[in-house]
């Protein structure tokens, strides 16, 4: 961590830029991530589609021809309803930061075995994480519409402070960068 904290560093910083941002509008963030992800399987839909149409001879053709279909037919849900796909995205979010959130508190937990300073930042991120998780499961389906953005941002604000505290603590003093 010492070698590269200034990655470390820039990433948390680049987070909670984007954290305040989300936080500043929660609704056009929900709409912008629905509408991010739809383009994401609308072309790798049609990526899947091209690939599986050159290589008809290859096994699984109609698997391959299905899951291509699947995503283009989802991306297009998505970029044509993007106020309603924010409610499934929502329960992937939800899934997310209930996974992230343990994932964190574990990461954390390991820091603080190794006496890695700051770890209790981590631990606070994960516990956030998980009843951001749960918070949002309670409010469904009426908060889903700007829940998504706001979770999203104070999710990234949280996590970018954690990784630019442990950079912070990680970075080499003058005396070892001079040794």
């Amino acid at each position: 961590m010492r070698r590269h904290w200034v990655l470390f560093l820039t990433e948390g910083i680049v987070l909670v830029i984007l954290g305040i941002l989300a936080l500043c509008a929660p609704v056009i963030a929900s709409v912008a991530a629905t509408v991010f992800f739809g383009w994401l399987l609308l072309l790798s839909g049609v990526i899947g589609l091209v690939s599986t149409f050159r290589a008809r001879h290859a096994p699984g053709f109609w698997w391959s021809l299905l899951s291509a279909v699947i995503a283009i037919v989802a991306g297009v849900l998505l970029l044509g309803w993007p106020l309603l796909g924010t409610l499934s995205l929502t329960a992937v979010l939800i899934a997310f930061l209930l996974a992230e959130g343990a994932v964190s508190i574990l990461y954390a937990l390991e820091h603080r075995n190794a006496l890695s300073g700051r770890w209790g930042w981590m631990l606070a991120s994960g516990i956030v994480d998980i009843v951001l998780g749960v918070l949002l499961f309670l409010g469904l389906p009426g908060t889903a519409s700007w829940a998504l953005g706001l979770l999203l941002g104070i999710n990234l604000i949280f996590g970018g402070w954690a990784l630019i505290f442990m950079a912070l603590h990680a970075r080499p003093t003058s005396a070892a960068a001079a040794a």
